[in-house]
């Protein structure tokens, strides 16, 4: 960027939108808005009607700083610290995966189950793996008789999920506890459902990510091993013991593992399996299982 030229709003976008294109962003437009965006204070939708404006030198320069992490590699949501999901904001750290639009289906799927019980009952959820909570927040939010456990074996990620548990004031109905899958939840506990994004990359399917995941997300949430099934086959027998007789498990997935899932809740025994949600590309993505 030379310092000569006037460096407007409108030219600091079409600008950066070229300079990310070629350092490989798939979508460099919209970076390039929300890190401008970010440096402005303002909604990305307001840079639309301040094309002319000419940001100070110290917005230019916190706004480099932020392309130049960008084009390395570093997602926009952990240079700006948060994400939307589920038609909310919420605080994302290194820490933490980057929620994907994916994983919103996981609460389609718990939400279109619960209204198929009582409105007076109280539902018991466990979301095992919670990371930066948004499952948790999310089933809180829209479910008022849910009490949600939310649990993780990453400590720095459990500090994530509690700062959006209090930003969505849900406080008082999830309980976050760290553990190893089930192991720290009570034995006496059981649930109407339990939901879950855990690791499932395997590590040939590891290498094939695009550098930016692959990089800079936590390894520990996304690598679950050799074939990408061991922590949900770990987490099948545990779910069995705590769900109660028609309870939910739902467990989002990769479409490579599916039929490998799938033969794991048969060979329990202790479950029926329900139809698997599949995504917008029509990929296999949540498995869905009824605690006979």
């Amino acid at each position: 960027m030379s310092e000569t030229e006037q460096w407007t709003v409108g030219r600091l976008l079409q600008w950066t939108t070229d300079y990310l294109k070629g350092h490989g962003s798939d979508s460099p437009r919209l970076d390039a808005e929300v890190l401008l965006a970010q440096v402005l204070g303002c909604q990305r939708i307001e840079l639309y009607t301040a094309f002319d404006e000419l940001p100070d030198e110290q917005a230019r320069a916190g706004f480099r700083q932020l392309v130049r992490r960008r084009a390395e590699g570093v997602p926009v949501a952990y240079l700006v610290g948060r994400r939307e999901f589920y038609s909310l904001s919420f605080r994302v750290t290194p820490d933490v995966l980057i929620p994907r639009p994916e994983t919103e289906l996981v609460v389609v799927a718990l939400l279109d189950l619960a209204r198929q019980l009582p409105h007076e009952q109280e539902i018991a959820i466990c979301d095992v793996g919670t990371g930066s909570g948004i499952l948790a927040v999310c089933v809180a939010k829209h479910l008022t008789s849910a009490r949600v456990v939310a649990v993780d074996v990453n400590r720095a990620a459990l500090e994530v999920a509690r700062s959006n548990v209090a930003e969505h004031a849900v406080k008082d109905r999830v309980t976050l506890l760290e553990s190893d899958l089930l192991a720290a939840v009570p034995s006496t506990r059981r649930f109407d459902f339990i939901i879950s994004n855990p690791p499932y990359v395997s590590s040939a399917e590891m290498e094939t990510l695009m550098p930016q995941v692959k990089d800079h997300e936590p390894r520990a949430a996304l690598l679950a091993g050799e074939r990408g099934t061991e922590v949900i086959e770990r987490l099948i027998p545990q779910a069995a013991e705590r769900l109660n007789r028609g309870g939910h498990l739902l467990i989002e997935i990769s479409p490579m593992i599916h039929d490998a899932v799938r033969a794991m809740l048969e060979a329990d025994g202790r479950f029926q399996l329900g139809p698997t949600v599949k995504d917008l590309a029509r990929l296999p993505r949540v498995v869905q299982a009824m605690k006979k």
